[in-house]
Formats: structure tokens, C-alpha cells, sequence
């Protein structure tokens, strides 16, 4: 899918969110950033919205182009958050939709591996422990999509 990044989220989906009903910073910022052109999103922006699982249909491809230049690809909390985010943020149902998708994001996964495997012994314990945990939920994942890829 080719996506208008010049484009919000209200504007590709046909959707307002109108005004947050609820007061909270996370609310705030998710209706905001629902009005942001897609093209002045920044890692943490699309963090935020991958954790909260919003608009994966246009999200999920602009991370995955994130990540493929750079699997620790970081928002505010530390390196390979984005990468954490979609693998725990998104619902397992979308990734049946494009199963392309699925195929890039194993291939960012073994690209961390790789990068991990290459710093050996450097590497420190809490990357390797994000390797373990997104490993893991791409191969749940995996299992619960049904996908031979």
C-alpha cells in the first residue's frame, strides 16, 4: 500500500476523533498526533501509537521502514522500544491482513539477532534480553497467525 505520509490519520481513515474526553497526557497525545501529518512523525510518535495499537494499517509499514534502517530504533525510553512497541502493541489479527508485514518484521528481528551476535561479548544484558522477549512475541505471533513464512 502506497500511504499519503502529507496525510493525517483522520484525514486517510475518514475519521475524527473530535476533542479527548478523557483527561490524560497518553489520551492528549494520541488525539493530537491523529492530526499530525504522517511525514512529521517522529520514532516516539510512532511508538506511542504502535503501544496503543492504533491505526496499524498506516503505522505498522512507517515503523517497519524505521526499523529496517535501524531495529534499536529509539523513542523516549531506550534503544529498540519502536521494535518492542509493534510486537506488543499490535493486536495478532492485523498481521493476517498483510502478511508481507509479518515477513519484514521477522526480517528486522533477525537482523537484531545478527547485530547481537556480531557485538558478542559486548553486548549488553538488556539487549539481549529485548532480543529474547521480541523473538518470542514474533514467534507467538507466528504461531497464533498460522503462518509457514
Amino acid at each position: 500500500m502506497n500511504i499519503d505520509r502529507s496525510k493525517t490519520l483522520d484525514e486517510l481513515e475518514g475519521t475524527d476523533w473530535g476533542p479527548p474526553e478523557y483527561d490524560s497526557r497518553l489520551v492528549k497525545t494520541c488525539h493530537r498526533l491523529r492530526k499530525t501529518p504522517l511525514k512529521d512523525f517522529s520514532v516516539e510518535d510512532l511508538r506511542i501509537m504502535m503501544q496503543q495499537g492504533i491505526s496499524p494499517l498506516f503505522l505498522v509499514p512507517m515503523a517497519l521502514d524505521v526499523l529496517q534502517a535501524n531495529p534499536l530504533a529509539e523513542g523516549d525510553y531506550y534503544p529498540g522500544d519502536l521494535l518492542n512497541s509493534v510486537v506488543s502493541g499490535v493486536l495478532t489479527g492485523f498481521w493476517k491482513t498483510d502478511p508481507s508485514l509479518l515477513s519484514r518484521l521477522k526480517a528486522v528481528v533477525a537482523s537484531l539477532k545478527a547485530m547481537v551476535e556480531k557485538q558478542n561479548p559486548s553486548v549488553s544484558s538488556d539487549l539481549r534480553e529485548l532480543l529474547v522477549s521480541v523473538s518470542s512475541s514474533v514467534d507467538k505471533i507466528i504461531q497464533q497467525v498460522g503462518t509457514e513464512q
